[in-house]
């Protein structure tokens, strides 16, 4: 009998589903992928004026935009213990005028050549941000100019900024997270700028313009500022918009380097929480600076051990306990300084599992080295994320702000991929041995004491503090 055009369709769609779920059944292996593919920096150039400004210039890319940032050396560091958020007071106080433009004149500057001025203030920098269409690259060059030597500061936008302030302030505060932040710097870096997280409510209070004013005084200047400019731009347009701009700056003072001696101690710190679902747990210790020749080997191996989705931390107390979602660890760097740590917000009940899972990680790799596959695994994993972190003009920009920070040079960029696949499983298990010791841990703790004291017994040690 002679099949109509619809019934063969269909024997040909159920014939090609058929084989869609025998394909679909079978699990086959991924080809393997090719060799990690080095960094390569984008051609650039970097020089100093006379009073002290660096300036670096990397055309970079196709796009018709690009990126103007200045970082000054210059943070929450260089603040008087009796005038913490200063700082970030006087950061917020640059965009509101010049002494030729009044706040709104400058915001509409900046939006005319499709951008908005950023000022971000942290510990060791105080950044300044612009983003905009290639045409206006000198334009945006003469804005930060203007707004980095002649501020104007004004008084009657200063009771509005402390009001911003303290309500994050008051934000973060009531933030488990932040809470164990907070405790975890302060007992590593005691009375040392690093070892505070927020200003006090009595500090912001009690600010006057006088204390910005005096701030900006005592830390703006060229000696401690370095310019970056990426994308596609006029080079010969905005060198000269940069000397015309920038080379009438005072040099001003050096810039304060002011290294912290972080404490190594195990100790256990618990801060109660009433009725919290969760515990929020922060576990760790001092590690090599960004200059050690361990630098890059300790990154593998806390990728490895709880710095990525896949790491042996993380997916433990994610999928074999189910305990949180994303606990993971990090080497947390400063200038000349670092640390490492674990964090995660654990269901209450498993708050003690989850430590012991944490200790047991560590244990296990400081006794035993990861298997090839394992490592290649995590090799691949930084080497590409490396590569693409480093594919826009603002993250260039932040990874060269980062290697001049710590005075690394930019061979650090150029090799970074080799050294991170040169990376043994000896090394890894080295790392783990030298730097990364339960017994020498802070472990910080927010949640509800009455839930979790029994289950912390274990971690507890003579030295403890409970509060």
């Amino acid at each position: 009998m002679m099949r109509t055009q619809k019934e063969t369709m269909l024997l040909v769609l159920g014939a090609t589903l058929v084989m869609a779920t025998t394909a679909f059944g079978q699990k086959q292996t991924p080809p393997a992928g090719g060799p990690p593919k080095a960094f390569t920096l984008a051609a650039h150039e970097t020089y100093t004026l006379a009073n002290g400004m660096k300036v670096t210039l990397v055309p970079y890319g196709n796009i018709p935009k690009v990126s103007v940032s200045l970082a000054l050396r210059a943070g929450n560091l260089n603040e008087a213990k009796d005038s913490l958020g200063v700082a970030d007071v006087t950061g917020e106080l640059l965009k509101e005028g010049t002494a030729s433009l009044s706040a709104s004149a400058l915001a509409e500057s900046a939006a005319r050549m499709g951008s908005t001025l950023g000022v971000g203030t942290g510990l060791d920098e105080t950044t300044f941000d612009m983003d905009v269409l290639s045409e206006y690259g000198p334009d945006a060059v003469k804005l930060l100019a203007d707004v980095l030597q002649h501020p104007l500061l004004p008084e009657s936008e200063l009771s509005r900024l402390k009001s911003n302030l303290l309500r994050q302030i008051a934000v973060a505060k009531s933030q488990p997270g932040q809470i164990a932040l907070a405790r975890f710097r302060k007992l590593m870096y005691g009375e040392h700028p690093y070892g505070t997280t927020l200003p006090t409510e009595e500090s912001v209070n009690k600010m006057t313009i006088a204390d910005a004013k005096k701030f900006y005084a005592d830390n703006y200047g060229a000696g401690r500022a370095h310019l970056y400019v990426a994308g596609k731009f006029d080079v010969p347009a905005v060198k000269k918009a940069i000397e015309a701009g920038f080379a009438g700056w005072a040099k001003g003072p050096a810039a304060v380097e002011n290294v912290p001696k972080p404490k190594t101690q195990r100790l256990l710190d618990v801060t109660d929480r009433p009725g919290a679902p969760q515990a929020t747990v922060y576990v760790g210790l001092p590690a090599p600076n960004a200059a050690s020749p361990d630098s890059i080997p300790l990154a593998v191996t806390n990728a490895l051990l709880g710095g990525s989705f896949g790491s042996r931390i993380t997916s433990n107390i994610r999928e074999k306990l189910g305990c949180t979602y994303s606990p993971s660890s990090q080497v947390s760097r400063r200038f000349h300084d670092a640390y490492w740590v674990e964090t995660a917000d654990i269901t209450t009940e498993c708050t003690g599992k989850s430590l012991g899972e944490i200790f047991g990680e560590i244990q296990r790799l400081q006794k035993e080295a990861p298997p090839d596959a394992e490592l290649k695994g995590i090799q691949s994993y930084l080497s590409g994320l490396f590569v693409i972190q480093n594919s826009s003009r603002g993250a260039l920009i932040g990874q060269l702000r980062y290697v001049d920070l710590q005075g690394l040079g930019e061979e650090y960029l150029k090799t970074y991929v080799q050294k991170v696949n040169a990376v043994t499983p000896a090394d890894v298990q080295r790392m783990t041995v030298e730097y990364i010791k339960p017994e020498q841990m802070t472990i910080v703790v927010v949640g509800d004491k009455a839930k979790i004291t029994e289950q912390l017994a274990p971690f507890a040690t003579a030295g403890g503090s409970n509060k």
